[in-house]
């Protein structure tokens, strides 16, 4: 069985050991051994919790919900309707995001073209492009 240091956890998943430890007290990420010193130990299933968990809070999922949803996979059939409603909310959630980022984006490209048709003008000595001729457009 391969076990893992914080520190190799901490490296693997781009988190600091005080987000573990945050995590752990938060109890989102249960069940972790301890060394006769005191040194945790990771184990494969804390690492197959943690994409789950950052998977999640990079959609925006709250810690409050984390720790529903993982009291709910402790007694999924008791909680089936339970994990497939925080799910279906959380899909709305990032489906509603996209649509942002995809709206935020084409507003940058348009930026990008505008101060790129200004520089370009600069350099040739041409009239100033204006924004509004970029306002509606796709790039």
């Amino acid at each position: 069985m391969t076990v893992y240091t914080i520190k190799d956890i901490s490296e693997m998943f781009h988190l600091p050991a005080s987000t573990l430890r945050y995590y752990e007290d938060m109890n989102i990420l249960t069940n972790i051994r301890r060394t006769a010193s005191g040194q945790r130990i990771y184990e494969a299933k804390h690492v197959h919790r943690l994409r789950t968990i950052c998977c999640l809070k990079r959609t925006g999922l709250s810690i409050a919900k984390l720790q529903a949803f993982f009291t709910y996979e402790e007694r999924e059939p008791e909680h089936i309707d339970d994990i497939l409603n925080l799910l279906t909310e959380q899909q709305q959630h990032i489906t509603e995001q996209l649509i942002q980022f995809r709206k935020d984006l084409a507003h940058v490209n348009r930026k990008l073209h505008y101060y790129g048709d200004i520089k370009a003008a600069l350099t040739s000595g041409k009239a100033l492009p204006r924004w509004s001729n970029y306002r509606d457009k796709q790039f």
